[in-house]
């Protein structure tokens, strides 16, 4: 199984989503930024470091986070943590997406997600993205 780590980035009621190159697994899925853990790393050495390298912004912590258990079709299973961010430093750049999008949670729910996150999103509520 891997771990990985994400960001459910919002402010002002605004979720930030990154849509998959045309040439990577899982084509043009939207996700939440973020990526898998590297061995003796914690959830917010990886945030930090996975957002850096996709976003180039900075984030000093999270807000929450859960975890849940994200099955693929084609046999991927993931053990992802879904931390929640409404604070950082700069101003999101797109490094290694197709796309980067700021959305409403409406929004959000109409695009096409990838599947581990589906349940994830049908569950998040406008409640859920109000800095702590």
């Amino acid at each position: 199984m891997t771990r990985s780590v994400v960001a459910v980035i919002h402010r002002n009621k605004q979720i930030l989503v990154c849509q998959r190159g045309k040439n990577s697994r899982y084509a043009l899925k939207w996700e939440f930024p973020g990526g898998k853990m590297e061995e003796g790393e914690s959830t917010l050495e990886c945030l930090k470091r996975e957002l850096r390298e996709e976003l180039s912004i900075e984030v000093d912590g999270f807000d929450r986070h859960e975890k849940s258990m994200n099955h693929y079709e084609d046999g991927g299973a993931f053990e992802v943590t879904y931390c929640f961010v409404s604070r950082f430093h700069g101003t999101p750049k797109n490094n290694v997406f197709e796309r980067i999008l700021w959305t409403s949670l409406a929004e959000l729910r109409s695009l096409d997600i990838l599947s581990g996150n589906k349940p994830f999103v049908d569950l998040l509520r406008e409640e859920d993205l109000k800095p702590s």
